[in-house]
């Protein structure tokens, strides 16, 4: 069953908002794409998606893999078949911050630190990425 989660920011800029809608499926679709995000776990991202959209997903659930994979330790599709942009300043990486959320609503997971906070003195927003000082440097994994 699919279900939406709708992420929020509110700041003084107008915030950061994105609402994701999507459903966990044991077996994957035939014939459809998806990329492989640890071991068992898949990703098949909204057909139309930006690129960046798509790795900040990925992303996202990539933060959570080790936890889904001993929840569920058979094939995991996390098939995403909508993320929009209602309204708000929009960054990629709040892709990340929306599948994290969505994720912890529809399994019994862990925060690990994925947030953003508006930055006053900046007028722009901040990121953190929980013990993952990168997220797109290889280099901190091996």
């Amino acid at each position: 069953m699919k279900h939406t989660y709708k992420y929020r920011l509110r700041s003084p800029m107008g915030g950061l908002a994105a609402d994701l809608t999507a459903e966990n499926l044991s077996d994957p679709l035939p014939d459809t794409y998806r990329l492989q995000i640890d071991r068992n776990l898949w990703l098949t991202p909204p057909v139309d998606i930006n690129w960046r959209d798509s790795a900040w997903l990925s992303f996202g659930l990539s933060a959570h893999a080790d936890a889904l994979n001993r929840i569920h330790p058979g094939d995991l599709v996390i098939r995403v078949t909508a993320l929009t942009f209602p309204m708000a300043s929009f960054r990629s990486e709040v892709s990340a911050l929306a599948m994290d959320g969505w994720l912890r609503t529809q399994f019994p997971l862990q925060d690990v630190g994925l947030r953003a906070e508006f930055n006053p003195s900046s007028h722009s927003y901040n990121f953190h990425w929980g013990n993952i000082s990168n997220p797109f440097d290889d280099s901190q994994y091996f």
